[in-house]
């Protein structure tokens, strides 16, 4: 078996390139046959080996508009590798990859990862649509993080027969107890509610600092992230004179993340968008053992990742009141968090680790594999 994802861009930034890179590396240490096709943030068109079992096919870009790397040289390298492979393995929305796979003369079996719709760019939208709706069509599989999430995407109705749900999994995050210790010396006394994003509209954080002023004095939220609403953040902290109950950290560096998420009693997702489609943050948390308390976002797969009274509490969205109350109802009550942490742990070990994603991954390789064989084998007879 040779797979070949195909999008977005390397180094990893993003949420859709670290799957893409985490299903390669995950599958070739399994001894499948798995490359990674994106475009190159920098440098030339390149090949750069990974493993015995994959590399990386960098492809020059000219320039970055509309949140995509215009790179004609995917097109090119795609037509010219892509018989090499049994299955190329999609990831949604990427114009360049789309365009690509239309450009390249693939007749084999195509895997499309709907990762979300696109939400922001509507102009645009309307001469890629055309595309996508190729895309969907020729698409063999479509697998999304949440089946919910496939579901309730306008895009996609009428492609529910290809529907395959393949949730984001990752490695646990683990605290040191030295770290978390250090974190919770620094606010003693508090209970700490951590949330952690880009400072970004459809990420919610001011509705998290409204929930402040309906906790008591003894809890801190603490924001980590930066984004342009960082100025418009700190002056709403300042207005609702909140400057002892919310903090804004910055950038929190990834080594000291694990430290965070354990010194927590709850973790806040108060997104308010699809746009937020799943939510790794909230996985991230639950494999440190921290209840959630995240928002039930119209058609989103978030609030269906974090399980409502197993590993946390889904409120409205818009809404600071309700989330205050679910803080203070997992945070107030120590055998209700325990509960709900030994509940999020489980969660996490159940649906979301890197190791079920990747096999998950392959029994759709395999089945599409198997399906074809089979289609031959009718054919032949």
């Amino acid at each position: 078996m040779r797979i070949l994802q195909v999008g977005k861009f390397y180094p990893v930034v993003g949420g859709v390139e670290k799957v893409m890179y985490d299903l390669m590396t995950g599958l070739s240490a399994e001894g499948v046959r798995c490359d990674m096709m994106c475009a190159a943030l920098e440098g030339s068109t390149r090949v750069e080996k990974v493993n015995e079992n994959a590399v990386l096919i960098l492809c020059r870009t000219l320039f970055k508009m509309a949140s995509t790397m215009i790179s004609p040289a995917m097109i090119f390298q795609l037509r010219r590798r892509c018989r090499s492979y049994d299955i190329l393995h999609i990831h949604h929305p990427d114009p360049m990859a789309a365009l690509a796979l239309r450009l390249s003369g693939y007749r084999g079996q195509v895997v499309l990862h709907w990762h979300s719709d696109i939400l922001k760019q509507q102009f645009l939208l309307r001469f890629f649509k055309p595309l996508q709706n190729w895309l969907i069509h020729r698409a063999d599989r479509i697998v999304g993080t949440t089946k919910y999430y496939l579901e309730k995407s306008p895009f996609l109705a009428g492609a529910s027969d290809k529907f395959v749900p393949l949730h984001i999994g990752i490695d646990p995050v683990i605290p040191e107890e030295a770290d978390v210790d250090a974190v919770r010396n620094r606010y003693p006394g508090r209970k700490i509610v951590f949330s952690l994003g880009r400072l970004v509209e459809y990420k919610g954080f001011s509705y998290l600092v409204d929930a402040a002023e309906f906790l008591p004095d003894d809890y801190l939220v603490l924001i980590g992230g930066t984004g342009p609403l960082e100025e418009e953040l700190k002056s709403r902290i300042v207005s609702r004179g909140l400057q002892d109950k919310v903090m804004l950290l910055g950038r929190v560096a990834d080594e000291d993340l694990p430290a965070y998420y354990g010194a927590s009693s709850v973790f806040v997702l108060s997104s308010i968008q699809k746009t937020e489609a799943f939510g790794i943050v909230q996985i991230e948390a639950m494999s440190c053992g921290t209840p959630v308390v995240a928002t039930k976002i119209p058609g989103s797969g978030v609030s269906k990742v974090n399980a409502d009274g197993i590993s946390g509490i889904n409120v409205d969205t818009r809404d600071a009141r309700g989330i205050a109350s679910a803080i203070m109802s997992i945070a107030g009550d120590r055998n209700r968090q325990r509960i709900y942490s030994q509940g999020a742990l489980e969660r996490f070990s159940r649906f979301f680790t890197k190791e079920r994603m990747i096999s998950n991954c392959l029994g759709i390789y395999n089945s599409l594999i198997n399906s074809d064989n089979n289609a031959r084998r009718v054919t032949e007879d």
